[in-house]
């Protein structure tokens, strides 16, 4: 069974944690901040993943201002929020977990890693025979 994990850290302390695996639903893509007492998590779809990807790329060209929110549906629904008060941050909300906070300087590393997590998950779809479409 293929599983990836990586982590990325940022000055200050902050690290966080993106896992690829096999899920019943296909590929699951896990975030987590290593870092925060509470050690939020945000489960998404590879669907999602890609969401967070443009998003991510959507923020950095738009910060100090604001961008319209993200929804995505399905079965790990989720909602991509940019905060430009004290400093930029993009929010991950899921229900049932505790908002996932993503700081501005993990931006850049996070969208590169989400690039070959969402090939791999691609490939892994594809072996497992599950339909992206």
């Amino acid at each position: 069974m293929y599983a990836r994990t990586r982590d990325i850290e940022a000055r200050g302390g902050i690290c966080l944690r993106i896992c690829i695996e096999p899920s019943p639903f296909g590929v699951m893509v896990r975030l987590e901040r290593r870092d925060s007492a509470y050690c939020p998590l945000v489960l998404l779809s590879l669907y999602g993943t890609e969401i967070l990807s443009g998003f991510i790329m959507a923020a950095r060209l738009s910060i100090p201002f604001p961008i319209p929110d993200e929804n995505v549906e399905g079965h790990l629904p989720v909602r991509f929020h940019l905060d430009c008060n004290e400093g930029a941050r993009v929010v991950i909300e899921q229900e049932g977990n505790m908002p996932l906070l993503i700081d501005e300087p993990l931006w850049d590393r996070l969208y590169a890693e989400l690039c070959l997590v969402i090939a791999h998950g691609r490939e892994l779809a594809r072996l497992a025979g599950i339909s992206l479409h």
